[in-house]
């Protein structure tokens, strides 16, 4: 008997409004999706569509205008415990005073740990992300790789049930940025992880995800919930040249490019 789906993440008719005295803008419209345990789900959309918004509303980082995120059943009033996240500008996230395994060890500092427990982790951490060399080097001594997967160790460090990606590959170069998709791929397998990565990319949404939601300009909503259905393992090579990749990279740049349409044309008739 099939083993019966259980949501993670829920998310019900999000809305977040930015005002101010001089402006109101709707970052989010009315967004409601649901995310399994073990799944990896990638989240893309036009520049301006609130993804970072959604991410921080989900990470407990700003509250929304209304809807409701539950976590493992719990409504989100603050960054929940049970997940962990992954921020594009890794060199803002790292402290560079501190070597790369007291980078990794802060959040478990902040679990109350003991030492031997933090010690444990961290080196497992490092190893994952095959870092267990450089546990006593400074992040400035690090390739820019290098030192996001030093945010990932940390992330993993910390035990999530769900991990939240923002961007994280945008600021490495093409190289670099199939060895961490690969990366993320082995430690989602290994550490039975639930995985949402917001990302710009169109060809890293489809390698990586088993679905991909693509999201309308602003105010958002869901235009399209693709399921990638690709047989496993993955692989740069083999996995990019496969028609079914070229069919499903296509159905998502086409929501894309209708997100950019409407909002084009959205713009045009409020200047008429």
């Amino acid at each position: 008997m099939a083993t019966e789906a259980v949501a993670v993440v829920s998310v019900s008719h999000l809305n977040k409004v930015y005002e101010s005295k001089e402006r109101r803008v709707e970052a989010i419209g009315d967004l409601t999706f649901e995310v399994n345990s073990g799944d990896f789900t990638c989240i893309v959309g036009p520049s301006g569509a609130g993804k970072t918004t959604l991410l921080k509303c989900l990470a407990g980082l700003i509250a929304p205008t209304s809807g409701v995120i539950l976590v493992n059943g719990h409504q989100v009033s603050g960054p929940p415990e049970e997940m962990a996240v992954v921020f594009q500008e890794y060199g803002r996230s790292l402290f560079p005073w501190k070597t790369v395994r007291e980078n990794v060890e802060l959040p478990l500092r902040e679990k109350g740990l003991g030492k031997a427990a933090r010690a444990r982790l961290v080196e497992e951490a490092l190893e994952a992300v095959d870092l267990d060399g450089a546990g006593g080097s400074y992040p400035w001594q690090l390739s820019g790789g290098m030192q996001q997967r030093v945010a990932i160790a940390r992330a993993v460090a910390y035990q999530p049930k769900v991990m939240v990606l923002d961007e994280p590959f945008a600021a490495v170069d093409a190289q670099t940025r199939a060895d961490l998709e690969d990366l993320m791929l082995r430690l989602w397998t290994e550490l039975d992880l639930t995985v949402i990565f917001v990302t710009h990319d169109i060809d890293e949404a489809v390698y990586l995800g088993q679905r991909v939601l693509v999201l309308s300009s602003s105010p958002t909503r869901v235009l399209d919930d693709v399921a990638i259905d690709i047989s496993g393992p993955r692989g740069q090579a083999s996995t990019r040249i496969e028609p079914r990749f070229a069919e499903l990279r296509t159905r998502v740049y086409r929501g894309i490019q209708e997100a950019k349409s409407s909002a084009a044309q959205a713009t045009t008739t409020v200047k008429r």
